[in-house]
């Protein structure tokens, strides 16, 4: 009788919603024994309740780890890589580095390098759209992007897809989306203001554009877009929300006049000297850094960008401007000096 008292009483049954108890998160709590077969008490004895103390204590199944990987599974993206060359490439790295399931297609067999990044490709598109990514990311060539979107099999996708471009121009894109995707996909124009040599030592500071053009309020499709734009956040951008009417007029100056005057310079075939000033290193880094580019990409900035065609016009029009200012000058010295020859005369 004696033992059967000090044995602490049978424990109910766990509700199965409750978290387990471990060994690591109980003490001993002494309370009043009641001896058997006497109505009173006649003393305190050791028995031991459980008792949940802490709540991060080790246990065998943890359930704020879980949770934790949970909401960590839950904010990483599938996304579609359309598109896997150079500039595809250089997302891919980063995006992998952040966790997100990726998978590409491209014209060209880039399946060794996608396998070294961890990226999943598929020379078919239907194999790929069959994957049913959360983002199917456009980062074909500005003069391709037509073709390309045309060609994709958009009806083994989901019906609300986010569809997002990275091309340099964007009133071309938004306005090709909206007319060939359907009203349920959603669409998000960006241009990140940076490429492979650009932000090779990191994206903190860079300039990153976009524009919500289509985005549903419903089945979390705008917290999918905030968990695209955070890549971005997350490596340090800039983030501009703009409209991609503003962005090409700023563009055209900003991009366009800058591979049209590298590649001016490019045709005079400048070459370094044993003099060089650092304004005449700049003009060189200049040529190198716009011709490392393709003429596709400068072709498709000229064509893409009505705003490019007036920007071409007023360079014609201002070095026109500065010759006939040089040449001005020059007539009036030489003017001045045939008169004074002749009063000399």
């Amino acid at each position: 009788m004696v033992l059967s008292a000090l044995l602490p009483p049978p424990l109910r049954p766990r509700n199965p919603s409750q978290p387990p108890i471990s060994a690591a998160s109980v003490h001993p709590r002494t309370a009043p024994l009641r001896r058997p077969g006497c109505g009173g008490t006649t003393g305190l004895a050791l028995r031991c309740r459980l008792v949940i103390r802490a709540l991060d204590a080790a246990q065998p199944f943890d359930y704020e780890s879980r949770a934790s990987e949970l909401l960590d599974r839950r904010s990483k993206l599938k996304i579609g890589i359309i598109g896997f060359g150079n500039f595809g490439q250089f997302l891919a790295r980063t995006f992998a580095h952040q966790g997100h399931a990726l998978l590409a297609h491209s014209r060209s067999d880039y399946s060794d390098v996608a396998r070294s990044l961890g990226v999943s490709f598929f020379r078919d598109p239907h194999d790929l759209c069959e994957e049913h990514p959360d983002v199917v990311l456009l980062c074909t060539s500005i003069l391709s992007t037509d073709a390309v979107l045309r060609s994709l099999p958009i009806q083994r996708l989901r019906r609300n897809t986010l569809f997002v471009d990275v091309l340099s121009v964007k009133e071309f894109p938004k306005n090709l989306f909206l007319q060939l995707l359907p009203p349920d996909f959603d669409i998000l124009c960006t241009h990140p203001m940076f490429g492979p040599e650009s932000g090779k030592n990191g994206w903190a500071g860079l300039s990153f554009v976009y524009e919500k053009v289509r985005i549903g309020d419903s089945g979390g499709r705008a917290e999918r877009c905030r968990r695209f734009l955070e890549i971005f956040e997350r490596e340090g951008c800039r983030m501009v929300e703009m409209s991609c009417t503003d962005h090409d007029e700023n563009a055209a100056e900003i991009q366009f006049l800058t591979h049209t005057v590298g590649r001016i310079l490019a045709k005079l075939d400048l070459k370094s000297t044993p003099i060089n000033t650092k304004g005449y290193e700049t003009l060189l880094d200049l040529v190198e850094n716009t011709c490392s580019d393709s003429f596709e990409l400068y072709n498709g900035l000229f064509m893409y960008n009505k705003n490019s065609t007036e920007l071409l016009e007023r360079m014609d029009v201002a070095f026109d401007s500065l010759k006939k200012e040089l040449f001005g000058r020059l007539h009036d010295i030489l003017r001045k000096q045939l008169f004074e020859f002749d009063r000399k005369g």
